[in-house]
């Protein structure tokens, strides 16, 4: 780049870029004539300059994610590059130096474009901070349809005191703007970007605008690859994605970054023979399945009110390799899985991944399907859905479906992916569906999960049948002796070879609280036995706890380590009672099958949907991700193979598997790709649609599989009710015809 040149001929050749700089006088003044008085900075003046406002940039941005100490969270920021090794500062600093160069290239007048640049971050910040504010959530690229669909909600992210950040910023931007027209009036450089020959200065402007945008959207484009060299080149600053908690992700990692990582994950690599006739023929294939298998199933899933139970970090802790008790923490569940159908359930995740388990039981999908890059369905896929089928949406399209859980709504993004599944009110810490029991035990920072039934129990509409789910949070992470009179010790079997203290201490801690949780659960099944209507609950553990050192270290112990424990149970009420699937199809599991299960051990009528599952679960008992014995980091969990398990619990290669089996994976990935990121073919056919009865089912034309939309309950959603009494009056059964469930499209 040169200085602006001063002759007349100079101005006559950059009019096409700046205008503003012709001699309209007639009388051939120099360009700069009226600033003659003062001498262009020196270039590096404008590099100082640059770094300075890109800096503060990036602290803008910075400062809105950290509500509290903004400041030392900056410094922290830029301080782990010695402490820690982490350049994720630098990494921000670039990109944000590409855009303010866009900007000034654009403009090409630096103290024009300076301003405009922080105007823009500094709008971006304000909002980040307000939505950071009001539901603890960072900005996501799918937050911008907020400008076309619900621009007059926008008001709820302005927080109370939002009058002191508005009057900062406009001081702020006032005092930008006193500044840069100080610096301009005493700059004798006008334009940026300038040379003598008006060609060259066109080439130099078009080539610094179009390369750093270039490398922008590339960089963007591939980062949520894991094999793109996007990913490789952030991941060399210290990018390490926290997906679980958007706002951790941006204050570790900057929050360009945080919002860049979710703007194009890569979903699935397309199935060679995807198109509108093969799901179409997946959709017959199925629907075939599904009249054979309800020919001999005698009710309906919404005959019954079903609950599924998440408890957080459940496990049995007298099955970790090498570890010792002294009693039993789980005495009551061991009771139940003994007389219903129970096994093991296959965890993706250790110490973490609860909302991807939650995900495959909410949908039936499964991580092992997934690109490496997809690391967090709930916060990187669902949010570009149009519309996602899940199980609760049988119950009434939704509508008699409500969520719990006792902690903050906006983790993983579950505020706004619940109003997309359906449910009517998802109870939470947060407005304005705030839960009614928060009760901790002693100095547990978590709410008790007896409390987390508690209000469950008291949303329980006898008069209809609904689907209700509950996140636990009691048992989750750290477990920092919190438990008064914990009369549990932990042990190595291996005298050589003990426990260290802290290990010790966190599996006490844990042990105690899966006690507790063992005793609130029988209370709770207790509870629900006393009301005459038939309910069915499904209980499993996210995964375990993080706590196991000794274990982990060994990778024989890869398996083990990620199974949690299951059960299906039904009430006195139901039909189900009593009902334990053999072992051949219950010991072992994976998440994404729990509905089809559920509906066996009910004896209810499926879908095609459920209809595969059913069968594939058959074939193919447990599949997840690759896993291994470290706390989840996210960045991949983790790279590798998936893992297939046996009706034994044994690993398999299914390239080894019969012609059934292999097909039954194939037809796995066709539908969801075609829910998560293909064409939603299978969303014009009846393939997530129950069955209304029997006779409806076999009248059905095998290949006709069009069908019009059925008449939905149009029942409202009940108020809280009292707490549930220990006779209850006898239910009215509800319809069993389910609403139509259309299969997910991916926006345009």
């Amino acid at each position: 780049m040169a200085a602006a040149g001063v002759a007349v001929d100079d101005a006559v050749a950059d009019a096409v870029i700046d205008s503003d700089d012709v001699d309209r006088s007639g009388i051939g003044l120099p360009l700069n004539a009226g600033t003659a008085q003062h001498r262009p900075f020196p270039w590096w003046a404008y590099l100082i300059a640059f770094l300075a406002v890109d800096i503060v940039a990036v602290g803008l941005l910075q400062w809105s994610v950290w509500t509290v100490e903004p400041l030392r969270g900056f410094g922290g920021f830029i301080s782990k590059m010695w402490t820690g090794q982490q350049f994720q500062f630098l990494l921000n600093l670039l990109l944000l130096g590409l855009i303010y160069l866009l900007v000034l290239v654009l403009i090409n007048r630096f103290w024009v474009a300076t301003p405009v640049f922080l105007s823009i971050v500094g709008f971006c910040a304000v909002v980040e901070r307000f939505k950071v504010g009001a539901r603890y959530e960072t900005v996501k690229p799918s937050d911008l349809s907020f400008l076309k669909s619900d621009t007059g909600n926008m008001a709820e992210f302005i927080p109370t005191g939002a009058s002191r950040i508005f009057m900062s910023a406009a001081i702020f931007f006032l005092a930008m703007i006193v500044i840069c027209y100080s610096l301009k009036h005493r700059d004798g450089r006008r334009s940026f970007i300038r040379f003598e020959n008006r060609n060259l200065t066109i080439t130099a402007r078009l080539l610094l605008f179009v390369l750093p945008a270039l490398f922008l959207g590339l960089f963007t484009a591939g980062l949520g690859t894991t094999s793109a060299w996007s990913y490789n080149f952030a991941q060399s600053f210290g990018d390490s994605p926290k997906l679980w908690d958007s706002v951790e992700d941006a204050q570790a990692n900057g929050t360009l970054m945080g919002f860049a990582r979710f703007v194009n994950p890569k979903v699935m690599d397309e199935p060679a023979n995807y198109s509108k006739a093969t799901m179409k023929k997946i959709a017959r294939r199925y629907a075939k399945e599904a009249r054979e298998i309800n020919k001999d199933r005698a009710s309906n899933l919404t005959d019954s009110t079903v609950i599924m139970v998440l408890s957080e970090s459940f496990s049995d802790p007298t099955r970790v390799p090498g570890l010792s008790l002294n009693k039993d923490p789980m005495p009551n569940i061991r009771n139940v899985k003994a007389q219903t159908t129970s096994g093991r359930m296959l965890s993706a995740g250790y110490g973490g991944g609860t909302a991807n388990m939650e995900f495959m039981a909410m949908t039936g999908l499964s991580m092992a399907n997934f690109d490496a890059s997809l690391t967090s369905p709930y916060q990187q896929l669902i949010s570009k859905l149009d519309w996602t089928p899940t199980f609760n949406q049988i119950w009434n399209g939704g509508k008699d479906s409500q969520a719990f859980h006792p902690y903050e709504s906006s983790m993983y993004s579950r505020r706004e992916n619940y109003r997309k599944f359906g449910f009517a009110h998802f109870w939470t810490l947060n407005e304005p569906d705030v839960i009614a029991h928060q009760d901790r035990i002693d100095n547990s920072p978590y709410v008790k999960d007896s409390s987390a039934y508690q209000s469950l129990l008291e949303k329980i509409d006898t008069d209809k049948s609904q689907f209700l789910s509950v996140l636990t949070m009691q048992n989750h992470m750290n477990y920092d002796n919190w438990y008064l009179n914990n009369e549990f010790k932990a042990a190595s079997k291996d005298s050589s070879q003990p426990l260290g203290l802290d290990e010790t201490t966190q599996i006490q801690t844990y042990a105690k609280g899966v006690e507790y949780t063992d005793q609130a659960t029988k209370s709770f099944l207790d509870q629900l036995n006393n009301i005459n209507k038939p309910i069915t609950v499904i209980f499993y553990g996210d995964h375990l706890p993080g706590i196991y050192a000794s274990a982990s270290a060994d990778a024989d112990n890869s398996v083990a380590l990620h199974e949690t424990d299951y059960f299906i149970w039904s009430n006195k009420a139901s039909e189900s009672r009593g009902t334990k699937l053999p072992a051949s199809s219950s010991e072992i599991t994976s998440p994404n099958y729990f509905m089809a299960q559920t509906a066996e051990h009910m004896n209810a009528k499926v879908s095609p949907y459920l209809a595969f599952l059913t069968e594939l679960h058959g074939k193919v008992p447990a599949m997840e991700p690759p896993v291994v014995n470290k706390i989840q980091s996210w960045s991949r969990i983790p790279e590798g193979q998936a893992l297939f398990l046996d009706k034994n619990g044994n690993r398999f290669d299914v390239t080894k598997a019969d012609k059934e089996t292999q097909r039954l994976l194939a037809d796995y990935k066709l539908i969801q790709y075609d829910i998560t990121a293909g064409k939603g073919y299978l969303r014009d056919t009846s393939f997530m649609t129950m069955p209304e009865d029997a006779e409806e089912q076999q009248l059905k034309e095998e290949e006709e599989l069009d069908i019009t939309e059925g008449t939905k309950n149009a029942a409202q959603v009940p108020q809280p009710a009292e707490p549930v009494e220990a006779s209850a009056k006898p239910s009215s059964k509800s319809s069993s015809a389910a609403a139509k469930s259309p299969v997910a499209k991916k926006e345009n």
